[in-house]
């Protein structure tokens, strides 16, 4: 069992300033996620839920791009909700709540970003078919693999493969498009060969 809190000097150390916290690397990579989510949908991003959100760090580039834009963020940091639930609409769950948890209608765009990586497999196998299920268009999902050399924190981090994530996602009838970005079983059916990541 993990000691690891989620608290505040967690987000300082990790998501505050050079790298990870980099608002203009996170502002393109919100910019990337909306425009591929728009494209495939034929119209603009209305509503967003982020799992795994922290402290909602991709909501204000998101209202920035679309300001009328629904977001909803769920995190397990207790000092997240505390601090900004109300102000940034994030409530506690664990990615394993979405097993059963449905807090809204499927959307446009599911964020889930460096979340994955860090669950146990039995967490990751409960809360992946709640997640597809909210996927209405499509979901940006922001993980690592084995062989990957990614910067930030590496405690807990489960190095699995690409065709691990690719195989269970595929199974859920999520099709990859490239650039951590996967379409809905719903717009997948409609996608062009090559529009499709191999």
């Amino acid at each position: 069992m993990s000691s690891k809190q989620y608290d505040r000097a967690y987000f300082d150390r990790w998501y505050r300033g050079a790298g990870m916290g980099d608002r203009h690397e996170l502002a393109r990579k919100v910019a990337m996620a909306v425009a591929v989510a728009e494209y495939h949908l034929g119209r603009p991003v209305q509503s967003v839920l982020d799992i795994g959100c922290g402290e909602a760090a991709c909501r204000a580039p998101l209202l920035a791009l679309r300001p009328g834009i629904d977001y909803l963020g769920f995190d397990s940091s207790q000092y997240a909700v505390r601090r900004y639930g109300r102000t940034r609409s994030i409530g506690y769950a664990c990615f394993g709540d979405f097993e059963h948890l449905r807090p809204c209608p499927p959307v446009d765009l599911l964020v889930c970003s460096d979340v994955l990586h860090y669950l146990d497999d039995a967490e990751l196998r409960r809360g992946l078919p709640g997640m597809v299920e909210l996927t209405g268009g499509v979901a940006f999902l922001e993980v690592f693999c084995a062989g990957d050399d990614p910067e930030g924190d590496h405690e807990d981090f489960h190095a699995r493969t690409a065709a691990y994530y690719r195989r269970r996602l595929t199974r859920l009838g999520m099709r990859q498009v490239g650039s951590y970005c996967w379409l809905s079983p719903m717009l997948a059916e409609h996608a062009a060969a090559l529009e499709l990541a191999q």
